[in-house]
């Protein structure tokens, strides 16, 4: 179903489609991984999503997905976005979204994430804006 879904969606409609996915992408079938023209690890700066990140990697390849890239989440400091950088540099970075505790109260409230951190939904914003011009052949915003 999530493979009719996809095609129809991107095939015919030629529209963007965002799937949030558990981490691992044993779940795609070879069918489903051709209708994906990137995909997206989520990490945040510990060893163990680094290590993660690089598992869905091989997986991705298994499966002909070659196109991937990472966005770097709940980033505290410079020194995390630098740990990430060194210990992931053969990945392409679209982006990395600060840590902001009104995000998790937000979350916890139930409350729409979009009014509670104005500079992580810019960080989103430049990230969709990316892959947006990347789609459309346009120069990409440098990546701060």
């Amino acid at each position: 179903m999530l493979e009719a879904l996809i095609f129809h969606i991107r095939l015919r409609r030629d529209e963007v489609v965002i799937i949030d996915m558990e981490a691992g992408i044993e779940h795609l079938g070879r069918a489903t991984a051709r209708a994906v023209d990137k995909m997206i690890i989520v990490v945040e700066p510990d060893k163990g999503s680094i290590d993660t990140a690089y598992r869905i990697r091989e997986l991705a390849k298994d499966i002909g997905l070659e196109n991937i890239a990472v966005v770097a989440n709940k980033i505290r400091s410079e020194q995390d976005k630098d740990f990430l950088i060194a210990t992931m540099p053969d990945f392409e970075f679209l982006g990395f979204i600060p840590y902001d505790q009104s995000i998790i109260e937000a979350g916890l409230g139930n409350l729409p994430l979009i009014n509670s951190s104005p500079e992580v939904i810019s960080q989103v914003q430049d990230i969709a804006e990316r892959l947006s011009a990347v789609k459309t052949g346009s120069t990409d915003k440098p990546i701060s």
